[in-house]
Order: C-alpha cells, then sequence, then structure tokens
C-alpha cells in the first residue's frame, strides 16, 4: 500500500512538473502567443531514441520494461514520420505525426515471435492504439497520454543508442 502511494505522488509529480513544462501561462498577447507556439513545438520534437520507462494502465496496473526482462534495452525511435519500438524480443513499427502537443501513432505492423515474458509486448499493443499526447521536459522525459485519463507511457531519452 505504502509503495502504492509514493507510485502515485511520483507518477502526480512527474505529470504536474511535464505539464507546466510545456503549457506556459495563460496570457493572451501577440508575444506570449508566438512564445508559447515555440515552446509547444519545441516540447513536441520527439525525434531520437527514447528507453521505454513505464506503461500504466492504473494505480496498480502498468508494466515496467527493465523489471520485466533486467538486462534488455527496450525503446522506441521516432524519426522522420515512422516510429520503431524494440522490446525484448519483438519489434512494432508504423507512421506518426504530430501536430501541436498530440501525436497519432497510425497503424503499423509487429513482429510475432514468441518470448518467455510477453508483458511489454501486450502492454505496447494495448495501449498504443489510444495514445493522442505528447510532453516533453528537459529533453530528457516524454510522457505519451492516452485518451483514457489513467493510461500513459513514461519515456527517457536515450543516451547510448542501438
Amino acid at each position: 500500500m505504502k509503495s502504492q502511494i509514493k507510485l502515485l505522488i511520483a507518477a502526480a509529480t512527474v505529470s504536474s512538473v511535464i505539464a507546466s513544462a510545456c503549457t506556459g501561462s495563460n496570457e493572451k498577447s501577440a508575444d506570449t502567443a508566438a512564445t508559447r507556439q515555440r515552446d509547444i513545438e519545441a516540447c513536441t520534437d520527439i525525434k531520437g531514441q527514447w528507453d521505454l520507462v513505464n506503461i500504466v494502465f492504473s494505480d496498480s496496473d502498468y508494466v515496467r520494461p527493465s523489471g520485466e526482462v533486467p538486462g534488455s534495452r527496450q525503446y522506441i525511435t521516432f524519426e522522420d514520420s515512422t516510429y520503431f519500438i524494440q522490446t525484448n524480443c519483438n519489434t512494432f513499427f508504423g507512421s506518426y505525426t504530430i501536430k501541436g502537443d498530440s501525436i497519432t501513432l497510425g497503424d503499423g505492423a509487429m513482429t510475432e515471435m514468441a518470448c518467455d515474458n510477453m508483458a511489454t509486448e501486450d502492454a505496447i499493443r494495448r495501449i498504443l492504439p489510444n495514445i493522442t499526447t505528447v510532453y516533453i521536459e528537459n529533453d530528457s522525459i516524454a510522457r505519451l497520454d492516452s485518451r483514457k485519463p489513467s493510461e500513459y507511457i513514461v519515456l527517457r531519452k536515450a543516451t547510448v543508442r542501438k
């Protein structure tokens, strides 16, 4: 119970920091509007490789890829208009578009090898079609939010590219 409370507090803190980093104030001046648009564009520059940190469906239903298969690097790469996801044994790929903080992940394909632990693959298949929004903090943490309020993916900018 205590660990669930700590997880909730940590998730809420990360969410508020990420949201505040990319939303700015509600001032209506032309200079502020132009600055806000530049901030949104900067906040949604998701190109590059990101490690999968957490896939969350609810407070008690989540997958931490590094905990599922320790030592296996699981990540997503966004290049041009395509994404590529590498899990512990399968890959996903498809197209994506970004406008402001909205992201649309198009239908794609995946390999279908049988693995001892398919928790990450199952979670990605479940959440990917619902992803609608992206928030990026300090070019190092990204959160992909689902249209379902409690669901999201947390990514960390990769320091090692494969």
